[in-house]
């Protein structure tokens, strides 16, 4: 399972000339932290090309919880399957924090990749990487505690957007313990307890807004089962 998309974002993959070509063909858009870029359901089928920030994918449970599916980031596409396939929004994305970009219809996006084969065989082995995540996720969620996923979700934080500190590796996304509920399909309740357990044992440290790992070896034995903390 992951957070996030391939280790290399579609736009730092792309051909020099081609990352050039796309971002002069959009159109310029910054969304404030909160706003929503595109909502699950909609019609529309706009690319967002994102240059700088932050976003949450996520989709609506029946009975009315917030599921987070990914975070994407600089040098990552959102709404490439609408535009692709042109059916409705399959989530919701959001801005974690001020989120840049440019925007390109989905008929431009098309063309684009009709245009340059490298570009549509990135596109294709983003939604394969996607569905492979979907589907150990569901095996996660089978078969993992809230502890094990919390524990793998944070090495994840860590290893793709921690920051080393004498203290430890701060992890700049501003999540809530919500989020981080939302993001391992957990209670609120059950992610603070597990949360309490790191804290006592020193391998994290929390605050509002704040995050910080002292010890990622250990969580890392704890997401794949191999300990239980305290």
């Amino acid at each position: 399972m992951s957070l996030f998309g391939q280790d290399r974002p579609f736009l730092d993959a792309l051909p020099r000339e081609d990352r050039r070509a796309l971002i002069a063909s959009g159109t310029p858009r910054s969304y404030a932290p909160g706003e929503v870029v595109v909502r699950e359901r909609d019609t529309s089928t706009f690319v967002l090309a994102i240059l700088a920030g932050w976003s949450v994918v996520s989709v609506e449970t029946e009975r009315g919880a917030r599921l987070i599916l990914a975070l994407r980031g600089r040098g990552e596409v959102i709404g490439d399957l609408a535009a692709v396939d042109q059916h409705p929004r399959s989530a919701t994305v959001t801005a974690l924090g001020a989120l840049h970009g440019v925007v390109l219809p989905g008929e431009r996006f098309r063309r684009f990749l009709s245009a340059r084969p490298v570009a549509t065989q990135l596109i294709m082995r983003q939604l394969s990487s996607r569905l492979r995540s979907a589907d150990g996720e569901r095996r996660s969620l089978a078969s993992e505690t809230v502890l094990q996923r919390l524990s793998a979700r944070l090495v994840e934080l860590v290893e793709r957007a921690g920051r080393a500190t004498p203290e430890g590796v701060v992890v700049d996304l501003p999540l809530p313990q919500h989020d981080l509920a939302s993001a391992i399909g957990a209670t609120r309740e059950a992610v603070a307890k597990a949360l309490r357990l790191l804290r006592a044992q020193g391998l994290v440290e929390t605050g509002p807004r704040r995050l910080v790992v002292t010890d990622t070896g250990v969580l890392r034995l704890l997401a794949g089962g191999h300990g239980e903390a305290g």
